[in-house]
Formats: C-alpha cells, sequence, structure tokens
C-alpha cells in the first residue's frame, strides 16, 4: 500500500509542476510518475528537507525540484544539446 501511495504523489507532483508551467510531461503517467520522482530528488537536495510532507515527499522542495526538471528536459528535447545541424 505504502508503494501505491508513494507512486500516486510522485505522479501529482509531476502533473501538477507540467502544468505550472504549462507544458504537457512526455510519457503520461509514467512520465509524471518520473518527473515527481527525480524532482522530488533535486529539490530536496537544491532546498533541503522543508515543508509538509506528503507520501514520503516534501511537496514545496519536490515541485521546485520538478519544474527545474521539466525545463531542463524541455530545453534539451527542443534541440540545445541534441541538434543535428
Amino acid at each position: 500500500m505504502d508503494l501505491l501511495w508513494v507512486l500516486i504523489v510522485g505522479g501529482l507532483i509531476g502533473w501538477l509542476s507540467g502544468n505550472l508551467i504549462g507544458r504537457d510531461v512526455p510519457g503520461g503517467v509514467l512520465g509524471n510518475v518520473i518527473a515527481g520522482f527525480v524532482g522530488s530528488w533535486l529539490g530536496t537536495e537544491l532546498l533541503g528537507a522543508r515543508g509538509p510532507v506528503i507520501g514520503g515527499f516534501h511537496i514545496i522542495p519536490a515541485i521546485v525540484g520538478s519544474i527545474i526538471a521539466l525545463l531542463i528536459f524541455f530545453a534539451l528535447a527542443r534541440g540545445g544539446a541534441f541538434r543535428r545541424r
């Protein structure tokens, strides 16, 4: 049951951060969960463990980190580092 709760909260964090920047996360539900997990790790590393905890995620750093991770992903996918000339 704990794993299911973690997946749901991670997916919601990824979905919310995608909506905040106005872009759909590629990969659907799985992409949202991955964005939530990566964002949680990145945000906690950058901001520390602050704010309320839901499902093992510190919500504020997780959302901020997920937004940063998605912005980096979209910049690279748009052609930043992988563009062929």
